[in-house]
């Protein structure tokens, strides 16, 4: 498969294997206007309640120094919100779920007993965190942890980042 970057070089990634992690042979173009390859990436997801709640202590963190909100009422907010996740992580039922991600260049499609569909211009910003990937959506955020993720569906996912940060600045 071949990946195009903003510099129009071509770089050639082998393709996976046959499970179908990434699949298809076209060219993928990683810019503001097709962020992502036009192979699909597909996984599946369970959170633990701590991976959840390490989510979003970090993205309430990065959210509160962006508003430079400063201690003590920094610590607050982000013990507020985590707990706030944590409620809503346990009465949802998200531990007992299995979600399903594609990641295509139409969007992102998450199936877990039903089906949600995510076009590409909801999602503002995909953050890299040390659990993962925070996808920023208009209307809230899917978490993406690096357990999910094969080598080359974790490489895809750190070239989308990089597209949708060039695309914002």
């Amino acid at each position: 498969m071949l990946v195009q970057q903003a510099d129009d070089k071509l770089l050639h990634v082998p393709p996976a294997s046959a499970s179908g992690e990434l699949s298809g042979e076209t060219p993928a173009v990683l810019s503001a206007g097709a962020p992502v390859p036009q192979s699909a990436l597909h996984f599946f997801v369970r959170y633990s309640l701590g991976e959840y709640l390490r989510f979003m202590w970090q993205h309430g963190g990065f959210l509160i120094r962006r508003r430079r909100i400063r201690w003590p009422a920094s610590l607050y907010l982000r013990l507020k919100s985590t707990a706030s996740a944590a409620l809503h992580f346990i009465l949802l039922g998200r531990g007992r779920r299995i979600y399903e991600f594609t990641i295509d260049q139409h969007g992102i499609v998450r199936t877990s007993g039903g089906v949600t569909l995510i076009g590409w211009e909801d999602v503002l910003a995909v953050r890299t965190y040390s659990c993962g990937f925070m996808l920023v959506l208009k209307h809230g955020t899917l978490p993406i942890p690096y357990r999910c993720l094969s080598d080359l569906q974790l490489e895809a996912m750190k070239e989308l980042a990089n597209a949708r940060r060039d695309a914002l600045l």
